[in-house]
């Protein structure tokens, strides 16, 4: 065992920065969800359900107008500004920091101007949301500065940060919900603290650094590239954050709190679809620029499989998880559960069939199927919530992404036909076939829930088929790990 240890410590010093980089930012996400996941169950049994409700309405309005106040700056543009201003990052930073600060007050003196309608179509007090403009105009800052230390691999102090931040959070919410009486207010509250205290010393330090609020040339440059992806990143957290807003619309903050709380369990499968990808994503391409397509069809049909037996997994598991992560009183969410968990196999599906759009530069359609995707979700849950509860979110959540996943699939077909005549990245049969076998799962799971016998043998065939495959999976993963270094 020690000579194991010892062996392990060993390769990883002889690991280049990169590689040793990229296995500790796979660590910050995962710290930052795991910590997140894991107290979940102590605000749900903390607070009331109608005020987990008001903070999950935070939340997604939050996510809404950060796109508004930030553009997304750090994001896509902010890595083109690293390589394009390579000896001027800092004051490039500051100026970006300007630009969202500029934002966030131009927005902020229209709440002023309006509050009383703010309320309203936000569903929140003033209080709240003058708290989440605070919120917004710190963060940035720290996106910016981890984009850098990403950029840089630079990665210890961002694991020291995202450690503190990940664990102060909490902690502090804890304690404040257990002291004060409004339990929403005082949970809100406690996010913006510690986000002012981590996030507001690194923006005054890269203002001291860059020395710089407006510069016409950043500005520009910024705005140019960001603005016209806006629909696109618009569209997208409405596709996710939008059935709670409308939820809270026409039922109310208590069935938002189900529906938040479901989706949550649904979305565990991201943790491994986004640790996938990491090491995916980078390995395709390197396969597509060397011309060298063999085994990508294998590849991407054992990930989908994969993928498709850990939702599976967490389909069969609802009834226990929703008492573990919400308590007795969030039993009837459970049957958001399984159409959410099936979403994240399209999400995963969707992700890995755009690569040859991305890679051949043929990106137009993501912004219209983004753009689409989300109008129908929207039209749907307008439909479908008034009339079958805050549950159907769940439903119209998979269909929209299942036609998200239909659009990529034919388009990247024909952009794959068109730049690499002959050859076929995906099986085209093996997708169809599963992609229906998980949307029936997704839909008709709901019905085993009383038959915990037919549930644990599905959930005993999952991890059989995982056994049997771990090999081959190990090999596969090592693979495309390696490619990175």
């Amino acid at each position: 065992m020690i000579s194991k240890m010892v062996s392990i410590i060993d390769k990883y010093r002889r690991m280049s920065i990169q590689a040793k980089a990229s296995i500790w930012f796979v660590v910050c996400s995962l710290l930052q969800k795991g910590i997140s996941f894991i107290t979940v169950p102590l605000f749900t049994r903390l607070m009331t359900t109608e005020q987990y409700g008001t903070y999950s309405v935070y939340l997604s309005w939050l996510q809404i107008l950060t796109i508004v106040t930030s553009l997304y700056l750090y994001y896509g543009v902010f890595n083109n500004a690293m390589v394009k201003y390579e000896n001027d990052r800092d004051r490039y930073i500051s100026s970006m920091q300007g630009l969202t600060v500029f934002l966030d007050i131009c927005v902020f003196c229209i709440f002023i101007l309006f509050r009383r309608q703010w309320s309203e179509i936000l569903g929140l007090s003033p209080v709240i949301i003058a708290l989440m403009f605070v919120e917004m105009l710190v963060t940035p800052s720290l996106s910016f500065w981890s984009g850098k230390q990403r950029f840089e691999y630079q990665y210890k102090k961002l694991v020291s940060v995202t450690l503190i931040k990940s664990v102060a959070n909490p902690v502090l919410g804890l304690l404040a919900v257990k002291c004060f009486t409004d339990k929403s207010l005082a949970r809100i509250a406690s996010i913006v603290v510690v986000e002012v205290l981590v996030c507001l010393p690194i923006m005054i330090k890269q203002f001291h650094k860059g020395r710089c609020f407006f510069d016409r040339t950043y500005w520009k440059f910024a705005l140019g590239m960001a603005i016209p992806l806006l629909p696109h990143y618009l569209s997208g957290t409405v596709l996710s954050q939008g059935d709670r807003v409308m939820i809270d619309k026409f039922v109310g903050k208590s069935e938002v709190a189900f529906y938040s709380v479901a989706y949550s369990i649904g979305m565990l499968v991201q943790i491994f679809t986004n640790a996938i990808n990491n090491s995916f994503i980078p390995w395709v391409y390197q396969k597509i620029k060397a011309k060298d397509y063999k085994g990508i069809q294998k590849t991407v049909n054992m990930l989908l499989i994969l993928i498709a037996v850990i939702s599976v997994g967490i389909m069969m598991c609802s009834p226990e998880l929703i008492l573990i992560f919400g308590s007795e009183k969030y039993k009837s969410a459970v049957y958001v559960i399984p159409p959410v968990a099936a979403s994240v196999f399209f999400i995963f599906l969707y992700n890995i069939l755009a690569i040859p759009q991305f890679y051949f530069e043929r990106t137009k359609f993501l912004m219209l199927s983004s753009i689409t995707a989300a109008i129908t979700n929207i039209a749907l849950n307008y439909v479908f919530i008034p009339i079958y509860g805050y549950v159907a979110a769940g439903y119209t959540t998979l269909a929209c992404y299942v036609l998200y996943s239909v659009g990529h699939f034919f388009v990247s077909k024909r952009v794959t036909s068109h730049y690499i005549p002959g050859e076929k990245l995906y099986d085209s049969k093996f997708i169809c076939v599963i992609g229906i076998l998980m949307i029936v799962v997704g839909v008709f799971s709901n019905l085993l829930f009383e038959f915990w016998y037919i549930r644990y043998g599905m959930l005993i065939i999952c991890l059989f088929v995982v056994m049997v495959k771990r090999d081959k999976l190990i090999m596969m993963l090592r693979t495309m790990r390696s490619s990175k270094k």
